[in-house]
């Protein structure tokens, strides 16, 4: 019969120290909880290192200008470009986050 009772109050503890490690995002409704926010942040972080990479382009064209790599009229050309796709990226993060 003792052994019964020990039985019992180990699977207690058991379910009461295991409970933080079953519980879903879903489940505890913070930031990030449920399968869409998920999709959503991880197409704003897509989003975010597009945008980084995009700059990165405009300081390398700039660059590549004030060295002489480029012409005045392919730095206009591919700086007008670049700087249009920067916008597009900065809406579609607008549109999604609400920024």
């Amino acid at each position: 019969m003792d052994f019964v009772i020990v039985l019992a109050l180990l699977a207690v503890v058991v379910v009461f120290v295991s409970a933080p490690f079953r519980r879903t995002p879903a489940a505890e409704g913070g930031p990030g909880a449920g399968a869409g926010a998920a999709a959503i942040d991880t197409r704003i972080a897509e989003l975010d290192a597009a945008r980084e990479a995009k700059y990165r382009e405009i300081r390398d064209a700039e660059l590549d200008h004030r060295t002489g790599k480029l012409s005045d009229a392919d730095y206009e050309a591919i700086d007008g470009r670049l700087r249009a796709d920067a916008i597009e990226i900065l809406h579609r993060l607008d549109s999604i986050s609400g920024r």
